[in-house]
């Protein structure tokens, strides 16, 4: 196939009726005495035809003329292709918000694997990326670099006062429901299997669950609270399992609330090999809500906010006004709700 026609200043010229010299300061970023409406009008056909000669200064071409693009970071310790990964539902949402507003998304890695450098090279000369989005908690020394290139920042399910903007679930709320459903269905004795141990998120969830069940009388006993390094369902399988030489102790829970739903299909896979039903041996529920819940057999009982919205409203967030003009940072909490599935009846 023939080469596609180099797109020259003389061309650019020609067909905008305005001289090369013109054309020539415009895309060397010269805007003394070049009105505005001129100035855009040449970047414009400039880019649309293929202009890329060597030396062309992106950076200062109008905003509107380049993609558009809201960049993506996930904590660290998580990886897009994780089995189940929360941040697969909540991207779903942010992706199909940003394009609404006409900008795409842009994954730029992990927490982990983003150093200053590579930073760098993200938010170079004539970089399109309009904002950033955090998937779960990072360090603060880590937000403090990126806010060295831009201050369009919001973080979902965790909170960075006076960083940036966050976007939560109500996490006090979800475990009440959990915790209270539990309580109706006659269990008096409630395990936690927890995940991700340290970060806040789980931090405010065991809280939540522990004053969830203070508040109804019921006692705890941290023999039965389990906690792991990470949040997946090998996790949840390992929690159950260092807990079945117990399992015959009179006073061995007969319900369990997981960190997250990964974890509440490792820990039924778990009993199920045991030769228990779930949940008419021992119930389970999970302390948040993604569509995987109603996708999995039992269907899990969870209670949390739809990771879609989540998504969808903390893209909303970095591209509002209020984030564009700087200076004032908000913290969204989102209604949590119950999701009643099969996992859950009756205590024994």
């Amino acid at each position: 196939m023939p080469k596609p026609k180099r797109v020259s200043q003389q061309t650019i010229a020609r067909e905008l009726g305005v001289s090369q010299a013109l054309v020539s300061l415009t895309l060397n970023g010269q805007r003394d005495r070049i009105s505005p409406d001129t100035y855009k009008r040449i970047w414009d056909f400039a880019m649309k035809a293929g202009y890329k000669p060597k030396g062309i200064k992106l950076e200062d071409s109008p905003n509107d003329t380049r993609t558009r693009q809201i960049g993506v970071i996930l904590r660290a310790g998580v990886n897009v292709h994780t089995q189940g990964s929360y941040f697969s539902h909540v991207m779903h949402g942010l992706n199909s918000a940003v394009l609404d507003h006409g900008y795409t998304t842009a994954f730029l890695g992990s927490e982990d694997t983003l150093d200053s450098d590579r930073l760098a090279q993200f938010f170079g000369p004539g970089h399109a990326i309009k904002g950033v989005l955090l998937m779960g908690e990072v360090k603060e020394t880590f937000l403090t670099q990126l806010r060295d290139r831009t201050e369009h920042i919001a973080a979902v399910s965790a909170r960075h006062a006076g960083l940036c903007h966050s976007v939560l679930g109500n996490e006090p709320q979800a475990l009440k429901f959990l915790v209270q459903h539990l309580y109706d269905l006659g269990h008096r004795r409630i395990g936690w299997l927890g995940g991700n141990a340290g970060l806040g998120r789980h931090e405010t969830r065991l809280h939540a669950m522990r004053s969830a069940k203070q508040a109804l009388g019921l006692d705890h006993d941290p023999r039965y609270e389990v906690l792991r390094q990470e949040g997946d369902r090998a996790e949840g399988s390992e929690a159950m399992l260092s807990l079945l030489p117990t399992m015959k102790r009179s006073d061995f829970p007969t319900a369990f609330i997981t960190y997250n739903i990964s974890m509440a299909i490792g820990a039924i896979r778990v009993l199920q090999r045991e030769g228990k039903h779930v949940p008419a041996d021992i119930s389970i529920a999970a302390a948040d809500y993604s569509s995987t819940a109603s996708k999995f057999t039992p269907r899990i009982t969870s209670a949390g906010c739809d990771p879609v919205v989540l998504g969808r409203s903390a893209a909303e967030l970095v591209l509002s006004e209020s984030s564009k003009a700087g200076g004032t940072l908000n913290d969204l909490v989102l209604a949590s709700q119950l999701y009643v599935g099969e996992s859950t009846s009756a205590a024994r």
